[in-house]
């Protein structure tokens, strides 16, 4: 029963109501062909699997700011509604196509964006949160703390203290978005890791990142965002090599319980984009491949959002989707 309630309220909270989603949003970016394939689409769905491209499958958000390119969006509620926050890796590679100077001289700055609505959004505005000395600032996430009462953001960067030979995972802590906290090292590892992201799943949170040692996923779990966090030594996909970028939200049935949370994976040593694998819960980490995803295009590095019902039309009809 208790899980239940928790679960319940968990969809109702990223939903933003009491009941299940209407549906669901998908942020992400397309790649670095062009200009604007480097900047954040969107897709929806109505149960999270079957997705269509919205905005006729052209960018919804372009970045006028820092190298004029988006990568890696991440989309979250703030804390008690309101409002959403849209963060994101301040870089172009089609403009700038070295990665070298990517990882040692790239930007050390966010781009934000904020909306009440999930339609008009103000932004994007560049805020500063890296090291002094870091050399990039990428794909960065956050997480609502709620023993702290602020946010936890978190990134990937490299750092001259070391002539930028690995990324850690670095962080900082905000109340609005706009005014961060002193960076800190918030994950170290003998070898480089990147792309983290947490959720909370029966009162414990999950971390995925991609460590270098074996260019896999790891996850870990902890009661406190602080720590200490603990390897899930059953997590099935730890050997599944060639992935990146990891993504996990719950599906939800008609009344709001948590059938499945899904944990997506960029398979970008293929240049496959997503692919879907599923658990009945987080705690034991066993994941299985899923086949009855679809997705307009190849989704990358980007997040999922639960939406209202009402929230899922007023997207359509804004965005219209490709036909």
């Amino acid at each position: 029963m208790l899980k239940f309630l928790f679960m319940t309220l968990f969809i109702a909270s990223a939903a933003g109501v009491g009941a299940a989603p209407g549906g669901y949003l998908f942020v992400t970016f397309k790649g670095e062909s062009t200009p604007l394939t480097e900047q954040v689409y969107f897709g929806l769905s109505r149960d999270g699997r079957r997705w269509e491209a919205l905005q006729g499958g052209r960018p919804v958000l372009v970045s006028d700011a820092g190298e004029k390119g988006v990568r890696d969006p991440f989309v979250l509620r703030a804390h008690g509604g309101g409002k959403a926050f849209l963060i994101a890796t301040d870089l172009s590679i089609h403009r700038n196509p070295n990665w070298g100077r990517a990882v040692r001289a790239g930007s050390r700055s966010l781009l934000v964006w904020e909306t009440a609505d999930l339609v008009k959004w103000d932004g994007p505005r560049l805020v500063e949160v890296a090291a002094p000395d870091a050399g990039c600032t990428w794909a960065p996430e956050a997480i609502y703390d709620e023993e702290r009462g602020d946010y936890l953001v978190f990134w990937a960067s490299t750092t001259g203290r070391d002539d930028f030979q690995r990324h850690r995972i670095w962080a900082a802590r905000t109340k609005d978005f706009r005014t961060f906290g002193a960076p800190f090292i918030y994950i170290e590892k003998p070898t480089t890791i990147i792309d983290t992201t947490i959720v909370r799943d029966q009162g414990r949170y999950h971390r995925f990142t991609k460590d270098e040692k074996y260019k896999a996923i790891t996850l870990e779990a902890a009661d406190r965002l602080d720590g200490p966090w603990h390897d899930v030594p059953g997590f099935s996909l730890a050997k599944l090599v060639g992935y990146e970028g990891p993504a996990c939200f719950p599906l939800a049935d008609a009344e709001g319980r948590t059938q499945s949370w899904c944990l997506l994976l960029d398979h970008y040593s293929k240049g496959e984009g997503y692919k879907p694998f599923l658990a009945s819960g987080l705690e034991g980490g066993v994941f299985a491949p899923a086949s009855d995803f679809e997705f307009p295009f190849r989704f990358r590095h980007g997040t999922v959002l639960p939406v209202t019902a009402e929230e899922y039309e007023r997207l359509r009809k804004a965005y219209p989707p490709t036909e």
